[in-house]
């Protein structure tokens, strides 16, 4: 007896030879796919997410705003005309003088005010002591230290500069406040300029721009990428190149070279000007100081030279 088939089953063909090609129509299928990509760039893989995490983190490093928080820092950052993208505020926030000076500043430049929540503050200020309020700070843009160095010069040679180019180049200082009053001695010598390296040095934060006193933003810094290398072209450029040291062999009052474009070179207080800058130094210059005194806060070396430069290039110290 014949087994019965259920409606619309197939019957397999069993039988051998040739069958019927595709005419070389699947022919692409059978191509490679090139090398296997890596496991963080396959997006179904589980090393995906981390990776671009990573990549995301490191964005917002290199470009997010800072932010200065609380009432006093708010208002002296914004009594020294601090660049800002708004003012954050608390919702109900308790009126006191300050917070209406804060108030009153900000419209007065057009930045914007915010409502913004108490976690969200917590969360853009990293837990600070904000009191209800910040300040949202764009990062400083640099422009590139030779090329500052190269207009410098060019406009002292036109005649459109009142005194020789000085540029002030920070080797291995990491605190922001030291390069806030840096750029504050800059703006009250005639200074034309801050240079900073790229890596391993403070940049102009919050902090800087509240040290400096508003200088900041009359007095540019600008970025190299290997100090070596920018004080290298500097010289070509005919600066002289006058480190700060203690142990310096030319003493700072009566500096032969005041009054030619100098880059002034300054180091950490602890650890002072690195080898390689040292070697790149035409003159190594010192500052006398008692001998109970080990050495100079960076910012007072640099705001005292300045000042003595200043006095020899006025003329002397009756001018």
């Amino acid at each position: 007896m014949a087994t019965p088939r259920r409606p619309g089953a197939a019957r397999k063909s069993t039988k051998k030879g040739p069958t019927k090609g595709s005419g070389g129509q699947h022919r692409k299928s059978l191509a490679g796919r090139g090398p296997t990509p890596k496991a963080e760039d396959r997006t179904w893989h589980k090393s995906y997410k981390p990776t671009q995490q990573r990549q995301q983190r490191n964005t917002r490093s290199r470009h997010k705003d800072e932010t200065v928080a609380g009432r006093n820092p708010v208002v002296e950052a914004l009594r020294s005309d601090i660049p800002a993208r708004a003012l954050h505020v608390a919702p109900r926030l308790e009126m006191d003088e300050r917070v209406k000076e804060a108030l009153k500043l900000a419209a007065e430049r057009g930045i914007p005010v915010m409502e913004t929540t108490r976690i969200e503050l917590d969360r853009m200020t990293n837990e600070a002591n904000h009191q209800g309020m910040a300040l949202q700070v764009p990062p400083y843009e640099y422009e590139d230290g030779v090329t500052v160095a190269d207009r410098l010069m060019q406009e002292w040679d036109k005649g459109y500069l009142r005194t020789p180019p000085l540029l002030i180049a920070l080797d291995s200082i990491t605190d922001p406040r030291n390069l806030g009053a840096i750029i504050r001695s800059a703006s009250a010598f005639d200074a034309h300029g801050v240079v900073v390296p790229a890596r391993r040095s403070v940049g102009v934060t919050a902090t800087a721009w509240k040290t400096s006193a508003g200088a900041a933003a009359r007095v540019p810094v600008s970025q190299v990428s290997n100090l070596n290398n920018a004080l290298v072209e500097y010289k070509k450029l005919g600066y002289f190149v006058l480190g700060l040291d203690g142990d310096g062999d030319q003493s700072l009052p009566g500096l032969p070279l005041a009054t030619d474009p100098i880059c002034l070179v300054v180091g950490s207080e602890g650890k002072g000007l690195s080898r390689l800058v040292r070697e790149h130094c035409d003159q190594i210059v010192s500052i006398p100081i008692a001998s109970e005194m080990e050495s100079l806060n960076a910012s007072m070396a640099v705001g005292i030279s300045l000042y003595e430069i200043a006095v020899a290039r006025a003329g002397g110290r009756g001018d």
